[in-house]
């Protein structure tokens, strides 16, 4: 399992179609809607060679969860994240106390980050 990858992740919303709208709208391609379930599948990076996905579960009020995962992109992609959310009306969120102006930069993973919420709550970053 050392050098395996992520397959797949799945987190919950309380509206589908609201969920749908907000992934597609950062560019996820929409793999699958299963209406009887009341789920939706993206795939993740190049949806053709179907290595990465996400599903999104609906769930009720009660059972709804709120989560975090992050996008890996390229960091000359990274630089454009800010311009590309704000683009897509999608607001920067300020993430331990640091303000949106800069990635928050997490020196032991390592790795640099921007943090936006989807309709529901649920924290990414990238």
């Amino acid at each position: 399992m050392k050098n395996s990858k992520l397959f797949e992740t799945h987190i919950k919303t309380r509206n589908l179609e609201e969920a749908i709208s907000f992934y597609e709208k950062l560019g996820l391609t929409l793999a699958i809607v299963i209406q009887e379930r009341r789920v939706a599948f993206f795939w993740l990076g190049d949806p053709d060679k179907k290595e990465q996905m996400l599903g999104i579960w609906e769930v009720t009020k009660e059972k709804f969860i709120p989560a975090h995962f992050a996008f890996y992109v390229e960091f000359d992609q990274l630089l454009k994240i800010p311009a590309f959310l704000q683009g897509k009306d999608i607001t920067l969120t300020e993430s331990f106390g640091l303000k949106t102006t800069d990635a928050v930069v997490h020196s032991w993973m390592p790795s640099a980050s921007y943090y936006f919420s989807d309709p529901d709550g649920i924290y990414n970053s990238t």
